[in-house]
């Protein structure tokens, strides 16, 4: 997993509620399981029409907000049917930040297991947030997301502390995905299984 450290970005901003995760990734793009190639599904059919054509008036479409790095949504984000392609997407979309007043869990603790930092802030922060995603990405502003220091420095160089829980910055921080976590006890896993074959050697019969 790429690591997450400093993050320099255009924020797009989703002043939405409740965006599902099959708004997020619609059911017809779940037969892969391959992680690659799911950007161009995100919000489908909120980015394009039945023809296929892109929608002028959503935020992605825009030029000032294609090549989004973070995202600044509502409050209950990524609610409904656990998918894990949904964080999938928003990852080969480019998004490695998201940002609302709450998320709904299973798809908060899918975005960490994948690489996304997910930032819950009180609903006055993300407002905030969201008015200067809205005008200063149009000037060119840049959001800077720090993990280390916990702060969001916006457009206009405002700052804006934020919580996360130490285990899951401590992953994102050093790259670490739950099989990186394990082989980090692979000396203690080839122990155990070399005491178990010489005690107990018909499990391996």
């Amino acid at each position: 997993m790429e690591k997450f450290t400093v993050l320099k970005g255009v924020a797009a901003p989703l002043p939405m509620v409740n965006v599902d995760t099959d708004m997020i990734m619609p059911k017809q793009f779940l037969k892969t399981i391959k992680r690659t190639g799911l950007g161009k599904a995100v919000m489908f059919d909120m980015r394009y029409d039945d023809s296929g054509a892109e929608k002028p008036g959503f935020v992605l479409n825009q030029a000032a907000y294609r090549n989004s790095k973070i995202l600044i949504a509502g409050t209950n984000f990524g609610c409904g049917s656990s998918r894990e392609h949904a964080p999938w997407g928003l990852l080969d979309f480019g998004f490695r930040c998201v940002i609302a007043p709450s998320f709904a869990d299973i798809f908060y603790n899918n975005c960490f297991k994948n690489g996304i930092l997910c930032i819950a802030l009180p609903q006055s922060d993300v407002d905030r947030l969201m008015a200067q995603a809205q005008a200063g990405n149009t000037k060119g502003g840049e959001f800077t997301v720090d993990l280390a220091q916990k702060t969001i420095t916006g457009p206009d160089g405002s700052v804006t502390k934020f919580d996360v829980d130490e285990m899951r910055r401590h992953n994102l921080l050093n790259g670490l995905d739950d099989i990186e976590l394990t082989l980090q006890q692979l000396d203690k896993i080839k122990a155990f299984e070399s005491k178990q074959k010489n005690e107990q050697p018909w499990l391996y019969s």
